[in-house]
């Protein structure tokens, strides 16, 4: 398998995270961002990813988009360990806390939405900072109490094993704490993020760990 992947994408990270809890061996490709107008953008990587956004997974002829997608393809084709609970209950609960990462919070903080904020629309650094923290913090204030007010979190979002929900959760953490978002604020997240960050899967993913870091 192959991952084009940028050290700072949260949606790769997380892929990056689901492929370590697995053991599974993955060549890593680097697309940067930033470099050159942004390498995503040149056509030999639109030809695997239309959208020009990461990650990809390539595995042999078959190719793999959107972060969500891929790691439940690597769940169902690579089952142990379970990144979803057993239970159409829990799984449904486990992908709710994923979603609410990976499609309220998410969107609205990623580079492209950012650069379009300054580049087209001609919002300031300062606005366009508040831009990003309003929402972080707004989102992981209704994440918190998601996590807070439900027996099923433990040491992480679904007891103490990782999931889906752990995966997608803590590279949205690290781009709080790169912005310089204070997560003292949400109890619950801060201390399923600090416990994730000793597991070696997770530590492996990490974007300083990765051969692109800068």
């Amino acid at each position: 398998m192959k991952l084009y992947s940028y050290f700072r994408s949260s949606a790769s990270y997380r892929v990056r995270i689901a492929l370590n809890l697995k053991n599974l061996p993955c060549d890593y490709v680097p697309v940067h961002l930033l470099r050159n107008g942004g390498e995503q953008l040149k056509p030999e990587y639109r030809r695997l990813n239309a959208d020009a956004i990461l990650p990809t997974l390539v595995d042999g002829d078959d190719v793999y988009t959107q972060s969500l997608a891929i790691m439940e393809w690597l769940d169902e084709t690579y089952p142990e360990p379970p990144l979803l609970p057993a239970t159409p209950r829990d799984r449904a609960y486990v992908r709710s806390v994923a979603l609410q990462i990976a499609c309220e919070i998410h969107p609205l903080d990623n580079l492209r939405v950012l650069r379009y904020l300054k580049h087209t629309l001609g919002v300031n650094d300062e606005a366009k900072d508040a831009w990003y923290r309003h929402w972080v913090e707004s989102g992981f204030a209704t994440l918190e109490t998601h996590l807070a007010s439900d027996a099923r979190t433990g040491k992480l979002c679904f007891g103490d094993a990782p999931t889906l929900a752990d995966a997608c959760l803590v590279p949205q953490v690290f781009n709080a704490h790169r912005f310089k978002i204070d997560t003292a604020p949400f109890p619950t997240i801060h201390r399923i993020y600090e416990h994730a960050m000793q597991i070696d899967a997770f530590q492996r993913a990490a974007p300083g760990e990765q051969p692109d870091a800068e």
